[in-house]
């Protein structure tokens, strides 16, 4: 993992959202670099002085038009 592949994952690694070989190709890359550890202290410091609740709500993934009928139509049927 590159400095630059870690900076666009930070976030996701906080919160705990990375997939298992992202995390660990992020870890390894922490352990060996101190530039990307010193950047994800400081965003650990900015959520600790913020609080959790400054930042904004995760947007939600917009599902494929097809799921979407088909979750409707489900969810239309089950009403009955």
């Amino acid at each position: 993992m590159t400095c630059s592949e870690l900076v666009e994952l930070v976030t996701a690694y906080l919160d705990g959202a990375l997939d298992e070989r992202s995390e660990t190709l992020l870890v390894i890359h922490l352990d060996g670099c101190p530039s990307c550890r010193t950047l994800l202290e400081q965003h650990q410091q900015l959520i600790q002085l913020l609080g959790p609740a400054a930042l904004p709500a995760p947007r939600p993934t917009a599902l494929p038009p097809a799921r979407r009928t088909i979750l409707l139509a489900a969810f239309r049927g089950s009403s009955r």
